[in-house]
């Protein structure tokens, strides 16, 4: 295998261990989106556009989920 191959597999082990774990914090949630934005790098070096644009997708959404679950702990201001 070569270090392109390496590195996607990293990801994709990454973001389906952190999938399986996220509701144990919200850190793991980020952990998720980042482990998919290197999927999303990923596919694009290996020519797989499809796959690199829903993996970015996929980390926008994951992003936005950790920073809704960031402001839901914290009290508002005001």
């Amino acid at each position: 295998m070569d270090a392109l191959t390496w590195f996607g597999l990293f990801a994709v082990t990454v973001m389906v261990i952190s999938y399986a774990v996220e509701d144990r914090s919200p850190w793991f949630i980020l952990v998720f989106a980042i482990a998919c934005a290197l999927g999303s790098i990923y596919g694009f070096l290996q020519g797989a556009w499809p796959f690199g644009i829903a993996e970015a997708i996929w980390a926008g959404v994951a992003l936005r989920r950790f920073v809704l679950k960031l402001r839901i702990g914290r009290p508002l201001a005001g």
